[in-house]
C-alpha cells in the first residue's frame, strides 16, 4: 500500500474517484435586462430583448440547452442536482437546482432555470432556489451595460 502522503486512488481500502461535469456558457448583458421574474432565469441566444423580458439575464449565448455535454444531459435526466455559478465582473451568485427525467433539453435558442416542476423543451432545471429577481442588484446593473456573462453550471454527487 502506498504510504498516505502519496496520491493514490486506493487509500485504507477505500475507493476515491473524483468527476468534475461542468459546461460553462458565455453571454453577453443588455440594456433591457431588469432581473425581476419571481420563478425564472433564462439565457438566451436572441441578439435583442424587450424590456418585457424580465427572466433573461443573457443575450448571445453561445449554447442553448440543446448544446449541452452528453454527460451533463445524462446527470440532469438522472434527476441529478447541479450548482450554477453565474460570474459578472467581480461578482458572483450561485443556486442550486435538480434535473428530471421528463426534461426535453432540446431548445436550440434558450436555457431556462426554474424554482417550478414545469418543464419545456427550454428547461434545463427545476427547483432552483434562485429566479432572477434573486439576483443581486449590482450584477443586474452590470449586465445593463452590456457586461460579459460567465455561467458555470456543475453537476453534484
Amino acid at each position: 500500500m502506498p504510504h498516505p502522503s502519496q496520491p493514490s486512488l486506493f487509500y485504507g481500502g477505500c475507493k476515491e474517484i473524483t468527476l468534475l461535469i461542468e459546461e460553462v456558457i458565455l453571454a453577453k448583458g443588455h440594456p433591457n435586462i431588469t432581473g425581476r421574474h419571481k420563478t425564472t432565469i433564462e439565457v438566451t441566444r436572441e441578439t435583442e430583448i424587450s424590456i418585457r423580458a424580465d427572466c433573461v439575464i443573457g443575450i448571445r449565448a453561445n449554447k442553448a440547452v440543446v448544446d449541452l455535454c452528453p454527460e451533463l444531459k445524462r446527470h440532469l435526466l438522472s434527476g441529478g442536482q447541479i450548482k450554477v455559478i453565474i460570474l459578472v465582473g467581480s461578482e458572483r451568485f450561485s443556486f442550486t437546482a435538480y434535473g428530471s427525467p421528463k426534461l426535453k433539453l432540446s431548445s436550440d435558442r434558450e436555457i431556462v432555470f426554474r424554482k417550478s416542476s414545469y418543464v419545456d423543451d427550454r428547461t434545463i432545471a427545476i427547483r432552483s432556489t434562485a429566479a432572477a429577481k434573486d439576483v443581486p442588484r449590482s450584477m443586474i446593473n452590470l449586465l445593463r451595460r452590456g457586461e460579459d456573462i460567465t455561467i458555470k453550471i456543475r453537476a453534484l454527487c
